[in-house]
Formats: structure tokens, C-alpha cells, sequence
């Protein structure tokens, strides 16, 4: 049996390099970020592409440091501490919920 969390933790650390090809090869074409109320803020891989690429080019700082991870079927619940996000000095604290699919993230939802 694979590690259901290989995709969470291989995309948090291309995440933390900024490396943006790694990270993509996370995620499925159809892939969909949301909100924790359920609006979606990405529909697809191509506009998760888009913002990603101009997050990593605005944050030069950016870093994301895994409190807990918690492995549950096809679902990785990351508790993490974001900071550097566009020149900010404050830290985030959010729980990332991945969906797992086929080894790809099929569905992100952020609660913070």
C-alpha cells in the first residue's frame, strides 16, 4: 500500500522552493481549490498555475511549516504556518485538506 500523503508533502516542498513544475505535478487537470465556507477560489490546474506562478514570484520568503499532518483514507489534513506570503511579515495559520486521488490532489479546501 502507498503513502496516501506522498503528493501533500512532495508539493508543500516544492511549495517552500518556490519550484513551481514540481508543485503542479501534484495536482489533477481538474483539480479545485475552495475556501472554508466552499466558495471556490481555483477551478482547474491552469488557474492554479496562473496564481501559483505569481505568489512564487511575489514571495521570495515564502515558507510553509507542517505543525501536524493527519492521514485519513484519501484525505491529508495539513495544519500549517505560512509566512513571507507577498512581503508579509505576519504568520498564517491554516489547515490545508487534501483529496487524494490516482496520487494526485484532486481537491484542496483552506481553512483560516
Amino acid at each position: 500500500m502507498s503513502d496516501i500523503s506522498v503528493p501533500a508533502q512532495k508539493q508543500l516542498e516544492a511549495y517552500n522552493n518556490r519550484d513551481l513544475e514540481t508543485f503542479m505535478e501534484c495536482y489533477s487537470e481538474n483539480c479545485f481549490v475552495e475556501d472554508g465556507a466552499g466558495n471556490v477560489l481555483m477551478e482547474n490546474k491552469e488557474a492554479m498555475r496562473k496564481r501559483y506562478d505569481l505568489l512564487f514570484q511575489e514571495s521570495p520568503n515564502l515558507h510553509c511549516r507542517l505543525v501536524s499532518r493527519i492521514v485519513l483514507e484519501n484525505y491529508v489534513l495539513d495544519e500549517e504556518r505560512v509566512t513571507g506570503s507577498r512581503g508579509s511579515t505576519e504568520e498564517r495559520h491554516v489547515v490545508a485538506v487534501y483529496k487524494i486521488e490516482n496520487g494526485l490532489i484532486t481537491h484542496v479546501r483552506f481553512l483560516n
